[in-house]
């Protein structure tokens, strides 16, 4: 199957027609007509297999975590996601292949109305790049650089599972037969909390999704606002999948470390507390404070009221040489 074959077939008949598409895919750029009284959030995110996903793993998967991974983070903006391009580099054309990741791809666009306007298909190792693009009401986005001494810290859902599949697949711990699909899914299929993203840009002072980890992004916000934090370990929102195969400790130590959970951890004041908690209970969406900002740009880790130290790091790129 040559390249605009390929186009026309896999990704240019979509569910999805947004009325502020001027023009999609076709020409050599997308047109889109966004409204006057709104922002535009752009992300941008490459997934590399071997890097970003097992290279086993399903193509249905790999379709629909490119597409949550970005949506995760117009979340953590606050935006509602509208367009998005995508770039996909292939070994070759595999047309089963191609339907079951276009399958992953296009269920969570119609779910959140989104439209893929445009993209490239190239030939090479197989790497996904998704350009998403959301808006704002004016004013009303969500940053990094807004928490302040005193604000509480929370995270939506549970962390650590996609790290703890992670662990499995690589034979570094074995988790109960009865448990593996459940954190697999986890892992494979993250639900990105564009909802909750809305409503917190009411109450939220920062914002940022896991992505690498909580400790490794929890300080990016807290760089980004000149702020530190102190954790409560026995706060953090862990699986009794989790709690049943580690140690408490050992369970936080890889809740904060592991990365591609895709929750949000935002910061929120006291004045702001109470309505936060109400508009997300009536979202359906889990929360649970885990600490509290401090003015000492530093993190700090307390278990049963007792400082810990724990040795933690998130995932970066480029941080081990390569030979």
């Amino acid at each position: 199957m040559k390249e605009f074959d390929m186009i026309k077939r896999y990704f240019a008949e979509q569910i999805v027609q947004r009325k502020d598409v001027l023009l999609g895919i076709g020409d050599d750029c997308a047109i889109v007509k966004p409204d006057e009284r709104q922002n535009l959030a752009i992300t941008t995110d490459t997934l590399v297999a071997g890097v970003h996903f097992p290279v086993e793993t399903a193509p249905r998967a790999i379709g629909h975590k490119v597409i949550a991974v970005s949506l995760s983070d117009l979340a953590a903006m606050g935006a509602e996601p509208n367009w998005l391009s995508l770039a996909i580099t292939l070994p070759n054309a595999d047309e089963a292949w191609l339907t079951e990741f276009c399958a992953g791809v296009f269920e969570l666009c119609e779910y959140f109305n989104v439209q893929l306007i445009g993209g490239d298909t190239t030939q090479g190792p197989l790497s996904v790049t998704v350009t998403a693009q959301g808006t704002t009401p004016l004013g009303k986005h969500i940053s990094r650089s807004g928490a302040k001494s005193g604000d509480w810290v929370y995270l939506t859902g549970e962390v650590g599972d996609a790290g703890l599949a992670l662990q499995h697949l690589k034979g570094k711990l074995k988790v109960e037969d009865v448990f593996v699909e459940q954190i697999m899914s986890k892992l494979n299929y993250p639900k990105p909390r564009v909802l909750a993203g809305q409503a917190l840009r009411e109450y939220a002072s920062a914002a940022i999704d896991i992505s690498d980890g909580v400790i490794a992004d929890l300080t990016h916000i807290c760089k980004a606002s000149n702020v530190g934090a102190n954790i409560v370990l026995d706060s953090l929102p862990l699986s009794k999948v989790m709690l049943s195969t580690l140690e408490q400790t050992d369970a936080a130590k890889l809740a904060l470390s592991s990365g591609d959970d895709y929750e949000l951890l935002f910061t929120v004041s006291e004045d702001n507390k109470v309505g936060m908690e109400t508009a997300l209970n009536n979202l359906g969406v889990p929360i649970r404070c885990i600490g509290q900002i401090n003015p000492n740009e530093a993190i700090t880790t307390t278990m049963d009221s007792k400082p810990i130290a724990l040795e933690i790091n998130g995932y970066e790129h480029f941080s081990h040489a390569q030979s």
